[in-house]
């Protein structure tokens, strides 16, 4: 891939026969989106039609559409798989006048659009576009053909992730995999199924490097004060650290830092939950690897194995208060309740006091999200290996109790006080083994904290998925999370911060 101006980016290969040529074309279909088109130009029988049949085949997910060259109808509409597509063939167009007669602008509206000849009227297509161009190779080989594939507009990144995508599935031997989208998580990270013909599995992690937001403070943006990964960076340091010491994190086949795409083991789907809750003897187990892996000396950098460094950043109180705000910010507003300046400078001093304790205690690995969602059950394993570990990559460096309340206070599933306790019990019994000096009442004020903190946080969180990111299944979980942050603010060491609460969220303990 090169770039010939910021505006364009152009890719060449060569394929060895019409399936590669098909092959290609379902593969592009992938980074179209509504309102895009593409620009098909070569010599006659150099593969137009071809190329566009099998494009439209997979954006419509019929792969028995007949989809003929619109030749002399000049323009063809399909539609499918919640997606418009336009084919059309400019060959016998004179001028753009006769796109005025065909209904071109109705047509073509948020629609995909593939166009034969296109150069006849290229003012005609969107700026963001896509242009292939099919040659002959000169050889015996009458299938072989050189496709020159340009990115303009948008393009010109997608285009480029898609490149560094099929290079790192050849490398890695992977390009024969089936591919299968997974459910993502609260991120923008996806995930997809890699099932090779002889059944062997992988995941793979897209997750390209985090755009940073604007400065809100001290002239840094949210993620750099939050202290959450930019990269895939920290995911491969942290997935190398927790296997170097026994835990069952992915192990990464293939990277590709640049791109921000990860092929990684896939540790299956069985979880530590089941239709009616927690499964109590793997949240306990779940509790055992947490106090296995903060009875470890541990670094606060790793050296990854290409010889990078990794420095694992503080979770300090800058990270903990602007996440606090977010209740402000976004659940409020879902409550339809709002605060002045000066209540909302009373929050921040009050969670500040609170939490000045645990953010200045001696840290731990503090992976962020240990709940449910990221946690497997590897029945097959030993000891606290049968855990598997998802979604460390902000890993931070903090206090212990932060995600022993995690999995403690469940946000995605109910769980019990009875539970609860018995978590604590379990955790504290081991990490007693490990040092006669655990603190356990000190632990126990850092978990009510950490936990109420934790719970504002992610109130905010969801309110900011249903507001912003328009995804709205996440308030059936609010509930639950106002239930767990009523318990931990009975805790005396949060006696003024709930005070504000009962003042300013009334609803938060009315509705109870």
């Amino acid at each position: 891939m090169s770039d010939e101006s910021p505006q364009k980016a152009v890719w060449r290969l060569d394929v060895g026969s019409e399936a590669g040529t098909v092959e290609l074309a379902q593969e592009l279909s992938t980074i179209l989106r509504s309102g895009d088109a593409v620009m098909l130009s070569g010599d006659l029988g150099a593969g137009k039609t071809t190329f566009a049949r099998a494009m439209i085949r997979a954006l419509v997910d019929d792969p028995e559409l007949e989809a003929p060259s619109p030749t002399f109808t000049l323009m063809q509409i399909y539609e499918g798989a919640g997606k418009r597509v336009v084919h059309a063939d400019f060959y016998r167009l004179e001028n753009t006048v006769e796109l005025d007669g065909l209904g071109w602008e109705d047509a073509t509206e948020d629609a995909i659009v593939l166009v034969e000849w296109a150069e006849r009227a290229r003012e005609a297509l969107s700026p963001d576009r896509l242009e292939v161009r099919l040659s002959f190779v000169d050889g015996d080989n009458r299938e072989a053909r050189r496709l020159t594939i340009s990115g303009y507009g948008s393009f010109v990144q997608r285009l480029a992730f898609h490149k560094a995508l099929r290079e790192l599935l050849q490398k890695s031997d992977w390009s024969d995999a089936k591919r299968s989208f997974l459910q993502g998580d609260a991120s923008t990270r996806a995930y997809e199924r890699l099932e090779k013909p002889d059944g062997r599995r992988a995941i793979l992690m897209i997750s390209p490097a985090r755009q940073d937001g604007p400065p809100i403070r001290y002239g840094k943006s949210y993620s750099a004060i939050a202290r959450l990964a930019e990269n895939v960076v920290p995911f491969v340091a942290l997935s190398q650290a927790l296997r170097g010491l026994g835990l069952s994190a992915p192990e990464v086949y293939r990277r590709d830092f640049d791109a921000g795409l990860l092929i990684i083991e896939d540790l299956g789907g069985e979880s530590v939950v089941d239709e009616k809750g927690p499964i109590v003897e793997r949240y306990l187990e779940a509790a055992g690897a947490l106090a296995y892996l903060h009875a470890q000396r541990l670094p606060d950098m790793i050296t990854i194995e290409d010889g990078r460094n990794y420095h694992i950043p503080p979770y300090d109180l800058d990270a903990l208060l602007i996440e606090v705000e977010l209740a402000v910010d976004w659940y409020l507003p879902h409550l339809k309740a709002s605060i002045s300046s000066g209540a909302r400078a009373i929050f921040l001093n009050l969670w500040r006091q609170a939490l000045i304790e645990a953010a200045s205690a001696a840290p731990t690995w503090t992976l962020r999200d240990y709940h449910s969602p990221n946690l497997l059950w590897l029945a097959q394993r030993k000891g606290v290996s049968r855990i598997g570990i998802l979604d460390f990559q902000d890993c931070v460096l903090g206090h212990p109790a932060y995600d022993v309340a995690s999995l403690g206070q469940d946000a995605r599933v109910d769980v019990s006080n009875e539970l609860e306790l018995k978590l604590l019990a379990y955790y504290a019994k081991l990490r007693r083994e490990a040092d006669s000096g655990f603190d356990m009442a000190a632990f126990a004020k850092a978990y009510a904290i950490l936990a109420a903190q934790r719970a504002t946080k992610i109130l905010g969180i969801f309110a900011r998925l249903d507001q912003r990111d328009r995804k709205p299944q996440y308030l059936v979980h609010l509930p639950r999370v106002e239930s767990y942050l009523r318990k931990s603010l009975r805790h005396p060491a949060l006696a003024d911060v709930r005070a504000w609460y009962e003042a300013n969220i009334p609803g938060l303990f009315r509705d109870a």
